[in-house]
């Protein structure tokens, strides 16, 4: 039988061997996680402060910042939009007409010295619209009245 001395000297040589990298390696993924987190989260922001037109099955449209609108459009309504999320390669956009079928509202907590309880902010809403048929036009509006 091994002598409880000869097990206790070499002991804290086999725990700092096992411990040590099982330490490095938990505190490496918890950082490679959380910075994973806040670039999902940073994905997002382009966005904030945003009105997004987006169909039903959750192609992007359109991005038209908050401060630039007197209203926000009501379900029903009929806009008409540019594009289909950017220029086509050189050509002029394309508008098409949608009609506004829901409207997601998303608020965000204010962060300010002198904020109430409970106090928040619009930071984006979410237009959820439908194509409606009909021919495409260019954005050459010159024939218009």
């Amino acid at each position: 039988m091994i002598p409880f001395l000869e097990i206790a000297r070499y002991s804290g040589l086999v725990s700092f061997v096992v411990g040590l990298p099982t330490t490095v390696g938990t505190y490496y993924q918890v950082w490679r996680t959380r910075r994973e987190a806040k670039e999902a989260r940073q994905g997002l922001v382009y966005s904030e402060n945003c009105l997004e037109f987006m169909t039903e099955r959750g192609d992007f449209i359109n991005l038209v910042p908050l401060e630039t609108l007197h209203s926000l459009p009501k379900p029903s309504d009929v806009v008409l939009l540019p594009g289909v999320g950017a220029a086509l390669k050189g050509e002029a956009f394309a508008y098409r007409a949608y009609r506004v079928i829901r409207i997601e509202h998303i608020y965000a907590r204010v962060q300010a010295k002198h904020m109430l309880p409970g106090q928040a902010r619009l930071a984006k809403a979410v237009a959820h619209v439908e194509l409606l048929s009909g021919p495409e036009t260019t954005g050459d509006f010159s024939t218009l009245g």
